[in-house]
């Protein structure tokens, strides 16, 4: 594959900790995720659901029966926030909410057949964008892009990462 000539050289500068370098990166990961984003907008938008759905569905894919409380951690919002976004997933028919079984305080999520029918299609408008683009990558890129994400998160949130991954790989 050609690069373009008016892009900057997809290989990083042996100075790569200059404050260019460090900016590239910065707008590439703002630009990278929007587009990633996008990929599911039209999906979403069909069930007049926003980003904020989607992300939920994402991890309780992910980790079913996963606490509310777990869930926001994971996506770093607040149980107001949450709430008005499960409540809506609730009421549509894509999440069931159960107590815990040995902590009957514990709200336990998990995805219904709609909600896991609409999961897997966002997830294949993902998945393709991901093949595509760590395909033209290559493997050694790849897991150097893991290993720069797992850095920017905290030990904390690396090993939520790494317990998804545990979970259903």
């Amino acid at each position: 594959m050609a690069s373009d000539p008016r892009l900057p050289s997809s290989a990083a500068s042996p100075l790569f900790l200059r404050e260019a370098e460090i900016r590239r990166g910065i707008e590439l990961l703002f630009f990278g995720h929007a587009e990633l984003m996008r990929s599911g907008d039209d999906i979403l938008s069909a069930q007049d659901l926003g980003r904020a759905h989607h992300r939920a569905l994402y991890f309780i894919a992910r980790k079913p029966g996963l606490a509310v409380g777990e869930l926001m951690t994971l996506l770093g919002v607040t149980k107001q926030s949450l709430g008005r976004t499960l409540g809506e997933l609730e009421k549509r028919g894509f999440i069931i909410r159960q107590k815990g079984q040995r902590d009957r305080r514990q709200v336990l999520i998990r995805l219904t057949e709609t909600g896991q029918a609409l999961e897997d299609a966002l997830f294949a408008a993902f998945r393709e964008k991901m093949i595509a683009s760590y395909g033209d990558a290559g493997p050694a890129a790849v897991t150097g892009f893991w290993t720069v994400l797992e850095k920017l998160l905290t030990e904390d949130m690396r090993e939520r990462a790494a317990d998804l991954s545990r979970q259903r790989s």
